[in-house]
């Protein structure tokens, strides 16, 4: 399944995101947070929900042919490893945000649900709002830069 959408939503006072009903069913068994790892040098964060599965898909493909021993290996990992929760939902649909990853990604009350592919993730609404008025207008250059598709 490939996860789609954005929706505004509102964390708790114990910090459970209530998921969009289009995403449940996926993480019903059980799910990832994690820190979502960003490309960009002081770039906005947020935090990722992945199916366990997929996220030890993700994670492997990362890591897959670098030394295991070498540095940038090792903190690959301890940043996939020690940034990651195992969750499960409630009977109310809610996932719990950990106290580290709430801190991560800055996020507060308001936020924002993305579907990013083979993710979803959670932002801050006002960090998501500018992030996301950057990209669209950088959209264009982004197309153009990928060559022609003829």
């Amino acid at each position: 399944m490939s996860f789609r959408g954005t929706y505004e939503h509102a964390l708790d006072a114990k910090h459970r995101l209530t998921v969009p009903a289009k995403f449940r069913h996926e993480l019903a068994d059980r799910a990832v947070l994690a820190a979502s790892p960003e490309t960009e040098p002081g770039g906005p964060r947020c935090v990722s929900i992945w199916t366990a599965e997929a996220y030890e898909q993700f994670t492997a493909s990362t890591l897959q042919g670098l030394n295991p021993a070498s540095p940038k290996a090792r903190e690959l990992k301890r940043f996939f490893y020690n940034t990651s929760f195992d969750a499960e939902m409630d009977g109310a649909n809610r996932l719990m945000i950990p106290p580290p990853l709430m801190r991560y990604a800055g996020l507060k009350k308001d936020v924002i649900v993305t579907g990013s592919g083979e993710c979803v993730e959670v932002w801050d609404r006002d960090a998501y709002q500018r992030y996301h008025e950057q990209v669209l207008s950088r959209v264009p250059d982004l197309a153009a830069s990928l060559g022609d598709t003829d």
